[in-house]
């Protein structure tokens, strides 16, 4: 996978909850690179996974896909999965595809820590 299609991301273990950060835009091009890295997350069967999304500035629908994945992976398991920190403009999106419904989300990871 070339670089430009790769996303950098964050990750973390704080008192069993495992903190994952991605960093830049989730596009079509770079959502497997994340699809990718949280499914060897989850792997692990963590019971609480934070995805940090304060480092996404844009998130198209194969983003968003990839956390509906995600979130069915952790309810598969047993775990949890709660999104925090969300931009403005990535917000709107869950909110008009009325998945804030549906996801857990929380405005800071300290918030999420205690959810």
């Amino acid at each position: 996978m070339p670089d430009i299609d790769r996303i950098e991301v964050q990750m973390r273990v704080v008192n069993d909850v495992t903190i994952v950060s991605p960093m830049g835009e989730i596009d079509l091009s770079r959502a497997p690179s994340l699809r990718t890295q949280l499914t060897a997350v989850q792997s692990k069967k963590p019971k609480r996974l934070i995805i940090d999304l304060g480092g996404v500035p844009y998130m198209d629908s194969s983003g968003v896909a990839t956390l509906v994945e995600a979130m069915q992976n952790a309810r598969r398991t047993g775990g949890k999965l709660i999104l925090s920190s969300m931009q403005d403009k990535v917000r709107s999106i869950f909110e008009i595809a009325r998945l804030d419904m549906v996801f857990t989300i929380v405005q800071t990871t300290d918030e999420g820590m205690k959810e």
